[in-house]
């Protein structure tokens, strides 16, 4: 199973950096910092097991570790098809704390800094995550800049809606879209998946396993989840990314663990194929909301 984002052939099982710089809820500042040795092996094993691409960001961080720099001592040298997908807009201060949304202006440091703790003289995707803008034209104008310029390759956008997408769309090509969505979770964003599609755009849901739990690491598990997961021998969690991954061949999944066996399991669920019947049932488990 595999989708391209642009000109570069992604597994549609990726891997998602956000939780290996700490055990426990990310950008909490008293997170305890994960082992530097669990987190490298872990991205190795993902590697090995086949996952190519890697979303991340310079603002993953705990008081210790650094998502970018631990994918740099792990993979590097890249492999050729490994995609390293990070993204600008937000940013942190060394001690954790939130800043303002970047300014256009101040996008092009952000990308440097990526590329400079992943030590690579382009980055593959840059998503823009958006956060309050109504008119992405702006940023997204400078960012097809830097585009221009070789430091990107290919372009993509972050918590948008479906006019974040027309706006960057008559700027540059948009290769993905990432927004929170997952079984039961943000089903008014149905449509908006199957927009992408229609585009030929990639949605890539980021929280598709622990959906309104968010960041807490445990998922709703529903009666209907774990019913099937039961029939199925499989983890519900399992179950979520096949249903995720059901929802249109356009669609990717970025589930992100510290755990080499949980890896092992979401890589796994790309064998998964639910029938019919199971898809209907968690269809509506996910209109209710569950």
């Amino acid at each position: 199973m595999t989708w391209r984002l642009g000109d570069l052939t992604v597994n549609r099982i990726g891997f998602g950096a956000m939780r290996l710089p700490q055990r426990g809820t990310a950008f909490d500042r008293r997170a305890e910092p994960r082992d530097r040795g669990q987190a490298i092996e872990v991205l190795r094993k993902a590697v090995e097991l086949g996952v190519n691409h890697v979303d991340t960001a310079a603002f993953y961080f705990s008081a210790t570790r650094s998502a970018n720099e631990l994918i740099n001592s792990a993979l590097a040298p890249y492999p050729e098809d490994l995609v390293i997908v990070t993204k600008v807009g937000p940013g942190r201060t060394p001690q954790g704390e939130w800043l303002p949304l970047a300014t256009p202006r101040q996008l092009r440091g952000q990308v440097e800094e990526n590329l400079r703790q992943l030590g690579r003289d382009h980055l593959d995707v840059v998503n823009l995550r958006v956060s309050g803008l109504d008119d992405v034209s702006a940023h997204f104008e400078q960012l097809a800049a830097l585009r221009q310029d070789g430091l990107i390759r290919h372009l993509g956008l972050s918590n948008v809606k479906p006019h974040h997408l027309d706006q960057a769309q008559r700027i540059a090509p948009v290769v993905c879209v990432q927004n929170s969505y997952g079984l039961g979770h943000h089903p008014e964003q149905d449509d908006f998946v199957g927009v992408c599609g229609e585009r030929g755009v990639a949605y890539v849901p980021f929280f598709a396993l622990t959906g309104a739990n968010q960041e807490a690491g445990t998922s709703a598990n529903d009666d209907v989840v774990t019913e099937i997961a039961h029939d199925r021998d499989a983890s519900p969690a399992q179950i979520r990314l096949a249903w995720t991954l059901a929802r249109g061949p356009h669609v990717l999944v970025i589930p992100g663990t510290g755990d080499r066996e949980h890896l092992r399991q979401n890589v796994e669920a790309g064998r998964l194929s639910l029938t019919t019947d199971e898809l209907t049932r968690l269809d509506a488990a996910h209109l209710n909301g569950s």
